[in-house]
């Protein structure tokens, strides 16, 4: 296994359970981790108990990582960033951080969204932002010419389990290949296997469609809806996933692996998942704005819905799941209806729906 030097300086953007996962890791690896947050007080509390209070309470978290709200303290010698906030918030962050950051340094993404706003995926937000990319030519390809070197860590990874060192996978997708060598070399561990990808768009796709479907899943959840109904529902998301992902650059085998089949079934049956919880309680009758406030953390699946189905139509791409979906969350239609309506589309052949 290859070895990290010491001298490596890692900033994690964010505070959250997987950024507090990524600088666990990374420490382990002989990095010198700053997770940089926004709240003062709270990072006070988590550099006080050693531990993240709020996000990822019991594990303990070794003297190599440290808290920090201050941008000008950790980038001067910083040699890479993780960006690990929910994707909505990529660019107000960015925006405010950027005369900090210095130009060209490598970033490695763990955020799994897609901007509502702009229906950017996460590395293009960055290149936006802090390389002043505009216009649909610079992306509609896998940034290729980019002149700083970003990637995108995704996969079946749920931080809790990520944490108490079980056993996992994850997939690296960078059109630099330099960058991915150095996230699987950084990244693996004994009880975490990096393998490298070379589709950008279908790994950070893959990462942001699935939660869709997991919102999905969850709802079946709460109306105790069984699971041939939930199987049928992975199966059927799964092919919007590449269909939509197909239309967008990416490559259909992308999604049949880590990020695509792998993310998608984790999230979707994974008690631990923030995306199917939000799901099974507006699915037993909860109002979404009543769960969306009661929940800590982001729920990225809902934004990304508004997404997923403006992408589709833009890309004149069928989604049916998404589509009723969207009419829950957002106009009102009962769980049940949703179901209902779905069943009673009409009948098709399996290559063709």
């Amino acid at each position: 296994m290859n070895t990290t030097p010491a001298s490596l300086r890692v900033t994690t953007i964010g505070d959250g359970a997987m950024a507090t996962v990524c600088s666990l890791i990374l420490a382990s690896r002989n990095c010198s981790v700053s997770i940089l947050g926004r709240l003062p007080d709270q990072l006070a509390q988590f550099e006080a108990a050693r531990q993240n209070t709020r996000y990822l309470p019991g594990i303990p978290i070794p003297p190599a990582v440290r808290f920090t709200a201050d941008p000008a303290a950790v980038f001067a010698a910083c040699g890479l960033i993780i960006c690990a906030i929910p994707t909505q918030f990529i660019r107000p962050t960015l925006t405010k951080l950027a005369p900090f950051i210095p130009p060209a340094i490598p970033i490695i993404s763990v955020s799994k969204g897609i901007e509502y706003e702009t229906l950017l995926r996460p590395s293009q937000i960055i290149h936006a932002v802090l390389d002043g990319w505009h216009g649909p030519a610079q992306f509609a390809g896998p940034c290729v010419a980019a002149p700083r070197p970003v990637a995108s860590l995704s996969g079946p990874n749920l931080a809790g389990e990520l944490a108490r060192n079980l056993p996992a996978t994850a997939v690296v997708a960078s059109a630099d290949e330099a960058l991915a060598l150095k996230a699987q070399s950084l990244f693996t561990t004994r009880s975490l296997r990096i393998y490298r990808h070379h589709d950008l768009i279908g790994v950070e796709l893959g990462g942001a469609l699935k939660n869709v479907i997991a919102v999905a899943a969850g709802m079946l959840d709460g109306l105790k809806a069984g699971n041939n109904a939930k199987a049928s529902l992975l199966t059927r998301g799964l092919v919007e996933i590449a269909r939509l992902g197909v239309a967008m650059g990416a490559e259909a085998e992308t999604f049949a692996g880590l990020a695509g089949l792998g993310d998608l079934v984790t999230t979707c049956v994974s008690p631990e998942g923030r995306n199917r919880t939000f799901g099974e309680r507006v699915g037993r009758g909860e109002k979404v704005a009543d769960v969306l406030a009661s929940m800590v953390g982001v729920v990225e699946g809902v934004a990304t819905t508004q997404s997923v189905v403006a992408l589709a139509k833009r890309h004149d791409v069928e989604m049916p799941i998404s589509q009723s979906l969207y009419q829950v969350l957002f106009e009102g239609k009962n769980p049940h209806e949703g179901i209902r309506d779905l069943m009673a589309r009409d009948p098709k052949h399996e290559a063709e729906d």
